[in-house]
């Protein structure tokens, strides 16, 4: 099969868009966070794509982080955000790639600001790959929406680890869950030595603990640590969502330091319940949490999983 398109084929798929640009940022905080459907009201968000190296960089818009690799041959994107920021995305990955087709576009988990460009990317996309749990969580997710979202879902998935090169690098995805969801994964290219952590890593935000969609905050904990383990300590992380001026490029310490986040958060609710705080109570909290003023108040989205796994709910 030719999976080659026109330029005009492309753009046809792709819908009509603002032009995506290399240049400033804007970070809507609803829309980055969330991961259910899309907001009835969107914000004002800028598609901005930022080189990293090797012909791997990535791109910010409405939803998680998107990473792309475009070299001699082949492309390969991991995750789609929501359908109008897929499609700003495939217009200026066109720009970058000759417009060609992307190999495979790779799903770190199953929340639709990761999921939901899917639709977007399926006709000029040759496969599409996730962990094995994926399919299923995102269905369940959708289903349960308020307002549920056209679906594609993987064509290709994986119990633990998945591996492919795309001409001269080497593409490694692997399984590191319960964390954020029951089917988080890291994609890591080797020779660019870049890690594109998903969700399992937030920059200067509180983070979500998605319960019904198998996430655990105690098992997060470690889970950091074993990502921090398992690539060179010299590595490039591209975290999930990071705050308006902090960056999306990470160290190995921020890794580390969203280890140490998680760990105050579960120490503070399991405070709270040691008190005798009612479920109410405790989350609804607005507290701040000390040595991470960064992050701000505390927030349903991430005492709620939380309190709902340390309570046995």
């Amino acid at each position: 099969m030719n999976f080659r398109i026109t330029r005009r084929r492309f753009l046809s798929a792709s819908g009509t868009i603002v032009a995506a640009t290399s240049l400033g940022r804007s970070w809507p905080m609803f829309a980055q966070a969330t991961g259910s459907t899309a907001p009835a009201q969107t914000p004002p968000w800028t598609p901005v794509f930022t080189p990293v190296r090797r012909g791997i960089g990535y791109f910010t818009g409405r939803g998680g982080t998107i990473g792309y690799l475009v070299n001699a041959g082949g492309v390969l994107v991991v995750d789609s955000q929501y359908p109008d920021s897929a499609k700003a995305f495939l217009e200026g990955l066109g720009d970058r790639s000759s417009h060609r087709p992307v190999d495979v576009l790779v799903n770190t988990h199953h929340h639709a600001d990761h999921t939901g460009g899917n639709p977007v990317f399926k006709p000029v996309t040759k496969t599409i790959v996730a962990q094995t749990r994926v399919p299923a969580l995102q269905k369940q997710a959708n289903d349960t929406a308020t307002t549920p979202a056209e679906q594609v879902y993987a064509d290709a998935t994986f119990d633990e680890v998945w591996n492919h090169a795309i001409g001269d690098e080497l593409v490694h995805a692997r399984t590191f869950t319960p964390a954020h969801t029951g089917g988080d994964i890291v994609v890591y290219f080797e020779r660019a030595n870049i890690v594109h952590v998903g969700d399992l890593v937030w920059n200067g935000l509180q983070t979500f603990v998605d319960r019904p969609g198998g996430a655990s905050a105690v098992n997060w904990i470690p889970v950091c640590e074993h990502i921090a383990s398992t690539y060179p300590k010299d590595a490039i992380y591209l975290c999930g969502h990071a705050k308006k001026d902090l960056p999306v490029a990470l160290a190995q310490a921020d890794v580390l330091a969203m280890r140490d986040y998680l760990t105050a958060l579960v120490e503070h609710i399991r405070h709270e319940i040691a008190a005798g705080k009612s479920r109410d109570e405790i989350v609804s909290s607005t507290a701040v949490l000390p040595g991470f003023e960064v992050r701000g108040p505390l927030t349903k989205r991430a005492l709620e999983g939380t309190y709902d796994e340390l309570s046995g709910r």
